[in-house]
């Protein structure tokens, strides 16, 4: 059920930030051939939905192991360092993201009495980013742990 969730949680978060970014670019490609004046706040905007859209979409990728692997690469390796290396790297990159999820919340706090410069919202709504890419990779990858580890058995 929490799996489900999250994934849910991930996927709305993506579509929302991606439909806001392309209304952001197309509302700023409007006003270019108008005479109307571009908001001064569409640039700031779009720069706010592409960062969320890629801390949502982050997640996603791990659970799906969308990110590059160099296969070929990994191919030469004998096949016991290789199935070390598959129990290994997820362990270190989880705990390399456990650590940023921690920090972030930190950056998140520091950023509250910060203003945005052009919409006024205080600037840790966008460190919140952050913690939501290094929570839901590491969510992500501790389920890959514990999978990896229940096929070892």
């Amino acid at each position: 059920m929490l799996h489900k969730t999250i994934g849910r949680i991930l996927k709305v978060g993506v579509l929302l930030s991606t439909w806001g970014l392309i209304f952001t670019v197309l509302l700023q490609i409007f006003c270019r051939f108008t005479p109307l004046d571009t908001p001064t706040w569409t640039e700031e905007a779009s720069r706010l939905f592409f960062i969320y859209a890629m801390s949502f979409g982050a997640g996603l990728a791990m659970k799906n192991e969308y990110y590059v692997h160099l296969d070929m690469f990994f191919s030469n390796f004998p096949v016991k360092l290789q199935r070390l290396l598959v129990k290994v790297i997820p362990v270190i990159v989880l705990f390399l993201f456990a650590i940023m999820a921690i920090y972030s919340i930190q950056f998140v706090l520091l950023g509250i009495p910060e203003k945005s410069p052009s919409m006024g919202f205080n600037m840790g709504v966008a460190f919140f980013s952050m913690f939501i890419m290094s929570a839901s990779i590491s969510y992500y990858l501790w389920k890959k742990i514990q999978k990896n580890y229940k096929n070892s058995k």
